[in-house]
């Protein structure tokens, strides 16, 4: 593994250990040249999935972009970093399984939002505002009513 502050392609493992649920494995690594210490991460990864955008364009899946998205949805919530992670992993692990490695990007933004609603509501309306474009303030009001359960009249 190269060191990331000098480039020296000798590195040294300093300690392992499982992470993420066990699904991850994290390693510190030493440089042997400067000194510096960083940490690496290991995931198995069951099949190279692609993405199909909207436009009909494909990408390599790329799970960082997921985590970036899902990190911005969740900027200054009461979510440990370790459930975001497990979360993530889940997710992933789920579109692993689908059986088909092309996966729709709607999809992804479903499974997405399910994840987000069952942790966060906040999180899951920031994630919405942008996966379903919203124009206006109307949006937000029409899609936070649908997540209020239905109130009863008042009896008089």
């Amino acid at each position: 593994m190269r060191c990331p502050f000098c480039g020296n392609i000798d590195t040294q493992v300093k300690d392992s250990r499982p992470a993420e649920d066990h699904v991850a494995i994290r390693r510190r690594r030493f440089c042997t040249d400067c000194g510096g210490r960083f940490t690496t991460y290991e995931r198995v990864q069951l099949r190279d999935l692609v993405v199909i955008k909207s436009n009909g364009k494909r990408e390599d899946f790329d799970r960082d972009k997921l985590e970036r998205s899902i990190r911005i949805a969740l900027q200054k919530r009461p979510v440990e970093h370790e459930r975001m992670e497990k979360m993530i992993s889940g997710i992933v692990r789920r579109l692993e399984s689908l059986g088909d490695t092309d996966i729709n990007s709607k999809m992804i933004g479903e499974i997405v939002m399910e994840s987000l609603a069952r942790i966060d509501t906040v999180a899951y309306v920031r994630f919405a505002s942008v996966y379903k474009n919203f124009q206006a303030a109307d949006d937000f009001d029409k899609f936070v009513s649908e997540l209020r359960p239905p109130t009863k009249p008042e009896e008089e």
